[in-house]
């Protein structure tokens, strides 16, 4: 048996729209959004009967997909937003970008804030980690050349 493929990366939220409005200013497209509940759906989960508003965002390539989810049922037992990058199981997402530099301009408009500094590696790329809504830990890295 082969993988095929990754089908999404999944974060949960607390403000969905505001969430989904940043990653849009990113670059992502909205593919949808659906509100799934039931137990059904608990039992994939394994937290019983759920009640969750989700949005499918998708890269511009069409290959990659991230899951916001917001819980309303049931409440939301854990706050990991603002550990460190070096938390045990903390997740963070990282994206190219074509401009750093106006990626950073642009989603400081929208709460932003730089974790460290923007560094070059190389003559490859120039990363950096930022803060984007709610505290999520995301990377961007332009690449150069």
């Amino acid at each position: 048996m082969t993988l095929k493929r990754m089908d999404n990366i999944g974060i949960v939220v607390e403000d969905l729209a505001a969430t989904i409005d940043f990653f849009v200013e990113l670059g992502l497209e909205l593919e949808g959004r659906a509100t799934i509940e039931g137990e059904w759906a608990g039992q994939v989960t394994g937290l019983g009967d759920q009640h969750v508003e989700i949005a499918m965002m998708r890269t511009p390539d069409g290959h990659s997909r991230l899951e916001l989810s917001r819980f309303l049922r049931p409440a939301v037992v854990a706050d990991h937003r603002d550990a460190p990058v070096n938390a045990l199981g903390y997740l963070r997402a990282m994206f190219t970008v074509d401009d750093i530099d106006d990626t950073l301009e642009r989603l400081g408009k929208r709460g932003a804030r730089l974790v460290g500094g923007v560094v070059q590696y190389k003559d490859v790329y120039r990363l950096c980690y930022i803060r984007g809504p709610e505290g999520l830990l995301i990377g961007l890295a332009q690449e150069l050349g």
